[in-house]
């Protein structure tokens, strides 16, 4: 999230619901350029070409209705590709987030990300922070991801281009979180990279699930990638997290120089040098654990 302080609570608690496959959806079509919070765009935002790929919206079916997401995965090539889900930052599925599914197909995966807030809020058209966090993001249980994430990777083998058995996962920001917590809920996952997620209750929901009480369930490979810099998640709980990980097969990763959003090319937060060890690091490690 860049620059944005981590400092809001929400003025009405989230309240567990899992009950949300009869809630209605109030989104029906992903944001159009850049969410509204994260403007300005900065002249450093990478673009990645839709050239010899199949990219665009589609409709995916979950839990009481139809969530939009994007795609992209190569245009030839045969056979199946491996399946790579994409979980949106704070700001939802942005063109951000649909330039990260355009960089993994042109490197061979398909890749997908589902708008995980459809039936909570469009935040894309929401200027302010604080608005986000209570209006949409505190609104939005951890079950609903995790199914509604389930419901991408049947989206994926339906297409019959995608590889679900070689299945990564990996989100920033709140994403980033939320990636951990999908790798726990889904074991067939093969590997996941989370960028600088959330390892403690999340200030939207303080009651919230942290990774540390998940981590013991955890049975797929993480790789975290933290900024020491970062004010929104201290360090000394990440360095806890990596001492607790000491000897299983997730590895923590923490640049001395980077901030939170050192990922996000668009906003003054992205830190060149991080963020391209960190995408060296992603291919590698879906290499090396069996999604490539």
């Amino acid at each position: 999230m860049g620059s944005i302080p981590f400092d809001h609570r929400p003025a009405h608690p989230h309240q567990d619901d899992t009950d949300f496959s009869r809630r209605g959806f109030l989104v029906t079509s992903l944001a159009v350029g850049f969410a509204t919070a994260a403007q300005p765009v900065l002249a450093q935002a990478i673009t990645t070409s839709s050239e010899g790929l199949v990219a665009g919206e589609v409709s995916v079916p979950v839990a009481g209705g139809v969530m939009p997401a994007y795609q992209a995965y190569p245009a030839t090539g045969g056979g199946s590709f491996p399946t790579v889900i994409v979980i949106q930052e704070i700001f939802g599925v942005h063109e951000h987030i649909k330039d990260v599914c355009r960089r993994l197909a042109k490197l061979g995966y398909y890749a997908i990300s589902g708008e995980l807030y459809a039936r909570q809020g469009d935040v894309s058209k929401l200027s302010d922070i604080k608005e986000i966090f209570t209006r949409v993001v505190s609104k939005v249980p951890d079950e609903q991801v995790n199914s509604d994430i389930d419901s991408l990777v049947d989206f994926a083998r339906s297409t019959g281009v995608a590889d679900v058995e070689r299945l990564g996962v990996t989100g920033f920001c709140w994403g980033g979180r939320a990636t951990w917590l999908y790798a726990v809920h889904n074991p067939k996952v093969k590997a996941a990279v989370a960028w600088y997620g959330m390892v403690d209750p999340p200030m939207w929901n303080e009651k919230a699930v942290s990774v540390f009480q998940v981590r013991a369930k955890l049975k797929v490979p993480v790789l975290g990638l933290y900024g020491a810099q970062d004010t929104s998640i201290p360090v000394a709980h990440v360095e806890k997290l990596k001492a607790e990980l000491a000897g299983t097969s997730s590895e923590i990763v923490i640049y001395p120089e980077a901030g939170h959003g050192f990922h996000a090319d668009y906003r003054p937060s992205y830190d060149r040098k991080a963020a391209a060890d960190g995408w060296h690091r992603l291919q590698d490690w879906f290499k090396k654990f069996g999604v490539a």
